[in-house]
């Protein structure tokens, strides 16, 4: 039975092999094989876009995976349509962030530059003309549209000869319209907010936490594992009732660690989503618990693009005297019960009911 790290070992590799097979490609092209096969420029968003696919724990792939276990209860190495599978949830990921990252204007991904900002600087080192931050802008859409498209070359090799190749079809298009929803509300929140009636603030974070994380993080990616094992009916449903409570605490997590992580495990700097202005449940939780004048002052400052570390500091505190973080802290353990119960009551085979339960562990309690 394949281990946690042999999966993501396993789409490491197919990762880096479809990458590679992309390249050859590149050299091979009549356009580019009258010089030799190679060009530079050419070679520099191939380059970017390994390194995009590249790290991560494979989460999404991991969840496919599991939601195939749990369909077909075979313990044997997973078929190379299950892998391809994981590996185009990873790469339609890597687009995500990789437009993420220009939405948000964030610096850094992983500890190092984001995509746009390498670009940038890749511009910026072979001494090209032109605005070098419009280049990386501009590069990084392009990367991440290019993404997208080898993300749905693996999900159709995916396809390939399986009997519910319809279904399965169906649920990865509905997922890339909830994330594309789930991130255009996450955005024009930020601009539509004081429209919003306090009161409505959190019901319209728990929306877009749905649509953008919690349905695309972790229930469907299960859900597309299990229909491409040919799921009965009642495993689909069970593997939905684990897959929605812990989508959510996973985005609510993702939330805490934005206002709250350390910089050094995060990859992030220190209160980011307090400097994007991010509008999340630990927002919405704090504001309800401030007076008319704390509140706001809290949203003249909140996404500044000159808030200091002092600042920052001072919000966080405000969210945590709010009582804002218990709540969230207090959501995320009640969804990972239900999870835990929703597990418990599937009746999965014991490798897939013990395998989900560290997945509720490793999605919920987590530090980046």
């Amino acid at each position: 039975m394949p281990t946690p790290h042999d999966i993501i070992t396993e789409i490491s590799e197919r990762l880096e092999k479809f990458v590679d097979a992309r390249a050859a490609e590149l050299r091979a092209d009549p356009v580019f094989a009258a010089n030799g096969g190679a060009d530079p420029i050419a070679d520099l968003v191939v380059r970017h876009a390994r390194d995009a696919v590249r790290g991560g724990k494979r989460l999404r792939a991991r969840f496919a995976y599991w939601g195939w276990r749990a369909a077909t209860r075979d313990a044997g190495d997973p078929p190379a349509n299950v892998t391809d599978l994981g590996a185009a949830l990873e790469v339609f990921q890597a687009a995500a962030l990789v437009h993420d990252d220009i939405v948000d204007n964030s610096d850094t991904r992983r500890g190092r530059p984001s995509s746009w900002r390498a670009l940038e600087g890749a511009h910026r080192d072979a001494g090209w003309s032109g605005d070098a931050e419009a280049f990386g802008r501009a590069g990084a859409v392009l990367l991440g549209d290019l993404l997208l498209g080898w993300s749905d070359d693996l999900f159709e090799q995916a396809l390939a000869d399986a009997p519910s190749a319809a279904l399965t079809r169906d649920l990865y298009a509905r997922m890339r319209r909830d994330v594309t929803l789930g991130q255009f509300l996450d955005v024009a929140e930020e601009a539509a907010w004081p429209t919003t009636p306090d009161a409505e603030h959190a019901d319209r974070a728990i929306r877009i936490a749905v649509l953008k994380s919690a349905r695309y993080s972790v229930q469907q990616p299960m859900l597309l594992g299990a229909a491409l094992g040919g799921a009965e009916a009642a495993v689909s449903d069970a593997l939905a009732r684990v897959g929605h409570p812990l989508g959510l605490a996973f985005q609510l997590r993702d939330d805490v660690l934005g206002a709250f992580g350390d910089p050094a495990v995060t990859g992030k700097p220190a209160g980011d989503d307090l400097r994007e202005g991010k509008r999340t449940m630990l927002v919405a939780y704090a504001r309800e618990g401030m007076d008319r004048d704390a509140r706001a002052d809290f949203d003249a400052r909140l996404g500044a693009s000159d808030l200091s570390p002092g600042e920052i500091a001072a919000m966080q505190e405000t969210v945590r005297a709010s009582g804002a973080l218990d709540r969230v802290e207090r959501m995320i353990a009640d969804s990972a019960e239900a999870a835990n119960a929703a597990i418990e009551a599937a009746a999965f085979d014991a490798a897939t009911d013990e395998e989900l339960r560290a997945l509720v562990s490793a999605t919920t309690v987590r530090s980046a």
